[in-house]
């Protein structure tokens, strides 16, 4: 049945007059869109700051671990100058090394704070980055250790008794005789 548009604003009244569950009418209840809009814009706001936070902490544990890794490096280098035969020489050295997949850039700096003592500083960053800027510096002390000039009195193996007397019993006899210990050069020498 086809109608004429005089009957259609008199049907849609009735038939909005009739059906109880009209969204139009005054009583209804639900969210304006203004409210959705709202709560849309403060969730993705809260999205955001929770991927804010967790890219920095990502970005935070990829840090400490290339500068653990920095750190080993210059550990490592400071041990090798530490454990050579000759002493290190009074300048600056540069090297490269892998570790974790990563070339690192090394420099060395000896410099002399005693006639005895020598101050080593490593300074140690991936090779890609500039050589003024260090993401690990270790420092440590190289020593040569003084030799005294006379003999200093350790231990006489032979007679078990460090520098003193030791009593010696005679089996023949029950009486007892004690004789000096001889100081023997010790480790320093």
């Amino acid at each position: 049945m086809r109608h004429t548009s005089e009957q259609m604003p008199r049907l849609l009244r009735c038939d909005l007059k009739n059906d109880r569950t009209a969204i139009f009418r005054p009583s209804a209840r639900g969210f304006t869109l203004i409210e959705v809009l709202a709560a849309l814009v403060i969730i993705g706001l809260g999205m955001l700051a929770v991927i804010r936070a967790v890219n920095q902490t990502a970005n935070n544990a990829s840090y400490l671990r290339d500068k653990a890794y920095a750190h080993w490096v210059a550990m490592n280098v400071l041990t090798e100058t530490r454990l050579s035969l000759t002493p290190p020489s009074n300048d600056t050295s540069d090297g490269d090394v892998e570790m974790a997949n990563v070339t690192w850039h090394w420099r060395r700096t000896v410099t002399k704070m005693d006639d005895m003592i020598q101050r080593i500083e490593v300074k140690v960053a991936p090779k890609n980055q500039s050589t003024d800027s260090s993401m690990d510096t270790v420092f440590g002390l190289y020593g040569t250790s003084f030799q005294a000039s006379t003999p200093t009195p350790g231990w006489d193996y032979n007679q078990g008794v460090p520098n003193g007397n030791q009593t010696t019993s005679s089996s023949s006899s029950s009486a007892s005789s004690t004789q000096p210990l001889k100081p023997v050069p010790g480790p320093l020498n």
